[in-house]
């Protein structure tokens, strides 16, 4: 097992991106420290190892900064390569494949969900449209399959945590259903799969925090749109 140094993660109780190295760290069983950050009052330790983005997550390793969640979750994998699991496949193939779709989930899908999320009317309706045109390909991805990568949780899973744990939040403040057993099997098992995980099941915030925070930014969105509309 690999030296594990002094690993410090900074993040946010609720940041979607932070939990992803939560669990990817508690998985392979490194021990670390959290700090919870306050983005509305930066300290001085994220603006010294993040100033380019000044945002979560950063992990910090023997001194040593790495920001943006995909770019951590491979670096713990190459740099505890013999922690179980692995979190990429080793062979080059479906590497690739593993990066395609994390990539997919997070410059695809997500802002899909968000415009469906922060939007009314028309740009709602168009959101979630968009919406439900990715999660149909990512059902039909993960047919057949536990996981994004097979057998085995790896990056991709990673990657769309949010809709775990975040779209059922979204579905009761926004009184709809987004995904269902019916029109998404594979990915409706898939999340059920991902939270009888004990230590990502562990590693959910507050649901009731989660529904009053993402319903005050919600609120926030639309009462700016109205004020730049006029």
């Amino acid at each position: 097992m690999a030296d594990q140094g002094e690993v410090k993660l900074l993040k946010t109780w609720s940041s979607l991106f932070g939990l992803r190295v939560v669990w990817a760290l508690k998985l392979k069983g490194i021990p670390y420290e959290s700090v919870d950050e306050d983005l509305t009052n930066k300290s001085d330790l994220l603006l010294q190892y993040n100033p380019v983005h000044t945002k979560v997550p950063v992990l910090i390793h023997n001194g040593k900064p790495i920001c943006e969640s995909l770019v951590i979750l491979e670096y713990i994998d190459e740099t505890w390569s013999q922690n179980p699991p692995s979190l990429l496949p080793q062979d080059p193939i479906q590497r690739a494949s593993a990066r395609f779709w994390a990539k997919f989930m997070d410059e695809k899908a997500l802002p899909s969900m968000w415009q469906a999320f922060t939007k009314k009317g028309r740009e709602q309706e168009e959101g979630l449209a968009s919406i439900a045109e990715k999660l149909k390909l990512l059902e039909a991805e993960l047919e057949g399959k536990k996981f994004f990568g097979g057998e085995e949780i790896g990056i991709p899973d990673f990657a769309l945590g949010w809709l775990v744990n975040l779209v059922p939040v979204f579905e009761e403040i926004l009184g709809l259903k987004i995904v269902d057993e019916e029109r998404h099997p594979s990915l409706s098992e898939w999340s059920r799969r991902i939270s009888d995980i004990r230590v990502i099941e562990e590693s959910w915030p507050p649901r009731d925090k989660l529904v009053t925070k993402w319903a005050a930014i919600r609120d926030h969105f639309l009462a700016t749109a109205r004020a730049s509309s006029g």
